[in-house]
């Protein structure tokens, strides 16, 4: 950085002038260069500004290795970023640029995730490796990935490219779970952690769970690492998140609990196994409603988790039934899934009509799907509604526990 090199003694009136003229980079402390001066951080893009007095004798010279002043030392990480990039660009810097660094990000150990709208302008562009190296010394990381849109397509790809850094694998801990995955090629839902947690403390001990859609293992890992069921079958049809849940299942020591069916779900030739299944998928799992009564115990039934993304009418307004309570987890913040619903609206949300609708709609479906599959009657109670959170006004993402029985002759 430039600074003013001079005498001890004129250390202290240099310091006050530059104050006043606004040009000290308070960024940096003093500190001794050769020859028993001492140097004075000045402020770069203010050079052509520099007019000292006679009386104060000074050169101008070039600290290597500045020492961060105590001020900069607090900064917060938003703020050493955006003095980072804005000494980048010095008399480029304008507000339109301004507005493209970032203020959050997600950090994944020494890896941070920006989001797609940041540092998208060609002058940022230009700055090429430089840049990313400054953006990553300024939030403590060591690579670097910047969020794309989620790619077309029901495997739901993101599209995040590497800025910094050699590969995207990462690992995140969740409840006490590993998970590892590539950012770059595999989707992960902090928003969903809500239900995680919840799955993880549903009694299953001794049971069998087909999850068929279970991605890097968001759900399967609950089921068998806290809720301890005794098997599970894992379907999914993204080769790089197979491959995430393979390590994943050995990372947490139950890879022998598990059987990983690669393909679509839809074709999956599993018949009269689970006791529990598990349909992750939105908008809708509908399509997964026949596989899931499939494979269902056609002796004694079992019980479907069922997301679905439900659209409340703005001219519903939120009533409680006397029947069932929509129980909604903890508000969470932006995500990859959307955002959250405020704490005040979650934390007091009810069982709205529309929900209820669409719950007792799934329960018949599902009866009939089971009624026409096994060619006798069979029962499906609606144990549970889960609000997982706001996908968008009026939207929200829903999970029904539906218990399915056959009915005895």
């Amino acid at each position: 950085i430039p600074a003013l090199a001079t005498e001890p003694q004129f250390a202290q009136r240099l310091r006050e002038h530059l104050e006043k003229e606004q040009l000290l980079d308070g960024r940096y402390r003093l500190q001794e260069v050769p020859g028993g001066r001492v140097a004075l951080p000045v402020l770069e893009e203010k050079l052509d500004q520099l007019q000292l007095p006679q009386e104060m004798p000074s050169e101008l010279v070039r600290i290597q290795d500045p020492i961060p002043s105590r001020a900069a030392r607090r900064q917060t990480p938003t703020q050493k970023l955006r003095d980072g990039v804005w000494q980048l660009l010095g008399e480029s810097w304008s507000e339109e640029l301004e507005r493209e660094v970032p203020r959050a990000w997600q950090r994944h150990g020494d890896l941070v995730l920006l989001s797609e709208d940041s540092f998208r302008a060609a002058p940022w562009e230009k700055l090429g490796p430089v840049l990313w190296e400054t953006v990553a010394s300024a939030l403590g990381a060591r690579r670097l990935a910047r969020r794309g849109r989620v790619l077309p397509g029901g495997m739901r790809s993101p599209s995040v490219t590497l800025l910094l850094g050699q590969d995207g694998w990462v690992e995140h801990v969740d409840n006490g779970i590993r998970y590892t995955f590539d950012v770059t090629k595999c989707m992960f839902s902090p928003g969903n952690i809500t239900e995680k947690l919840r799955v993880a403390s549903l009694p299953c001990s001794g049971e069998v769970l087909v999850d068929l859609y279970a991605g890097i293992g968001y759900f399967t890992l609950p089921y068998l690492v806290h809720a301890a069921a005794a098997f599970a079958h894992a379907c999914e049809w993204n080769s790089h998140a197979v491959e995430a849940l393979r390590r994943n299942l050995a990372l947490n020591g139950v890879q022998d609990r598990c059987c990983v069916h690669h393909g679509d779900s839809r074709q999956l030739e599993l018949r009269d196994v689970a006791d529990r299944v598990n349909l992750g998928l939105i908008p809708s799992s509908e399509e997964g409603w026949p596989v899931a009564c499939r494979v269902l115990k056609k002796a004694t039934g079992g019980v479907l988790h069922i997301h679905h993304n439900v659209e409340t009418p703005p001219a519903l307004a939120p009533t409680q039934t006397p029947v069932l309570q929509a129980e909604a987890g903890s508000p969470e913040g932006p995500s990859s899934d959307g955002p959250a619903d405020s704490g005040k609206e979650m934390l007091g949300a009810r069982m709205r009509p529309a929900w209820q609708r669409w719950a007792e709609a799934t329960a018949a479906r599902i009866r009939g799907l089971l009624v026409e599959l096994h060619g006798q009657p069979w029962s499906t109670s609606i144990l549970h509604i889960e609000v997982v959170k706001s996908y968008a006004p009026h939207v929200h993402h829903l999970v029904l526990d539906l218990e399915c029985r056959p009915m005895l002759p």
